[in-house]
């Protein structure tokens, strides 16, 4: 065997995959972090017409300009983020977005800041570039939201960046505006970037979504289309950066992607401008399910954080073999040590599946893991 490279050796295969190999067949998964609904019509035909009018070719490395003038549009509507077309970067699904921003700003020497549960992929993107991870807790007593306070106690003359993911990724999350804000202004004070993932910033229930970008300029601010559009397999999103950041960004992006697909940028086109009826019932629809699974969980004895947005909950169970047990008693789940330390002794259970599914989910767990065992 040829040895790999050593930027691979910190890298593992993801826990959250593995899960569905050691389940029956008809598991329930609340495992997946997958809307359960379809992509619009709308946008299904606006990707069906691409094909038809051959919008089969490269695109513009950066993306479609009108797309990125919509996206522009949003920007600001949506974040109060002012930008332009040519520092905006279509790409391949948000996951790209973050892998680029990575290679683009980190190397051996830098501190990132990371949360303490946050998505396992930041973890493998900032190992990858060969940076260290300075992990900050998110505690449950603050309802795993990360606070000002803790980030500036972390920050060293080394500090190169932060990532926020907010609504956030196990725990559901949302940050407040005052440390979405300190934050910014920490990121100003001691140059560092912040690295926004908001992928879930239309999934959110009870509060209201602010972007760092707002307030400070050191800020690469990622989104895309596959949670509030369920265009998951699609894998297009996008990034916003201030001139100097998305000059380094596209340097990465040109020489290893090119240019997103195409049929998927047209069917995002449509995204943006068409109705937006099916968003509001898909959001609507996943704050009932929430409510259903954080009821039926702590009514278990479960410790649970009413999720304020994304479709996570992160309850409290300390049984190290609850996640084998509910597999083998068919459902799905993901021990939360797999998105940091902070999350050992805690569960994510997703409830992108169908209020009845997740009803019958709870079912089997009260009857065949909590009461009966297996």
């Amino acid at each position: 065997m040829i040895n790999p490279a050593n930027r691979t050796e910190k890298i593992e295969l993801s826990l959250i995959r593995k899960m569905f190999e050691v389940s029956n067949p008809d598991a329930i998964n609340l495992g997946i972090g997958e809307p359960d609904f379809d992509v619009p019509q709308n946008i299904k035909d606006a990707m069906k017409k691409s094909i038809d009018d051959n919008d089969t070719h490269y695109t513009p490395n950066k993306g479609y300009v009108e797309l990125r003038e919509e996206i522009v549009k949003k920007f600001k509507k949506d974040n109060g983020i002012s930008t332009n077309p040519e520092n905006i970067i279509v790409t391949v699904g948000a996951s790209e977005a973050l892998y680029i921003t990575a290679q683009a700003f980190m190397q051996a020497g830098d501190e990132i800041l990371l949360p303490n549960p946050s998505f396992l992929l930041y973890e493998s993107v900032i190992n990858l570039a060969g940076a260290d991870i300075v992990p900050v807790e998110c505690k449950m007593e603050n309802q795993f939201k990360l606070k000002a306070e803790d980030v500036q106690e972390k920050i060293t003359d080394k500090t190169k960046a932060i990532f926020l993911n907010s609504p956030s990724n196990p725990t559901g999350a949302v940050m407040e505006k005052e440390d979405i804000k300190a934050i910014a202004d920490l990121s100003m004070d001691n140059n560092f970037l912040i690295i926004s993932d908001e992928i879930y910033e239309k999934i959110i229930y009870d509060k209201k979504h602010y972007s760092p970008a707002k307030y400070s300029d050191n800020v690469v601010t990622i989104n895309g289309f596959s949670k509030t559009y369920a265009m998951t397999g699609l894998r297009i999103g996008y990034l916003t950066a201030n001139d100097e950041h998305c000059e380094e960004l596209f340097k990465i992006h040109q020489n290893s992607i090119a240019c997103a697909n195409s049929t998927a940028q047209k069917g995002a086109y449509e995204a943006l401008t068409g109705p937006q009826g099916e968003v509001t019932k898909m959001v609507s629809e996943f704050q009932r399910r929430r409510d259903l699974i954080v009821n039926r969980l702590n009514g278990m004895g479960y410790e649970t954080v009413k999720a304020e947005g994304a479709f996570y909950v992160f309850p409290k169970i300390e049984d190290p073999d609850f996640v084998m047990k509910a597999a083998e008693a068919g459902v799905i789940t993901v021990p939360g040590f797999a998105f940091g330390s902070n999350g050992q002794g805690h569960i994510r259970m997703s409830y992108a599946n169908s209020y009845e599914n997740i009803k019958k989910a709870m079912d089997i767990l009260e009857e065949s893991v909590v009461n009966g065992g297996v």
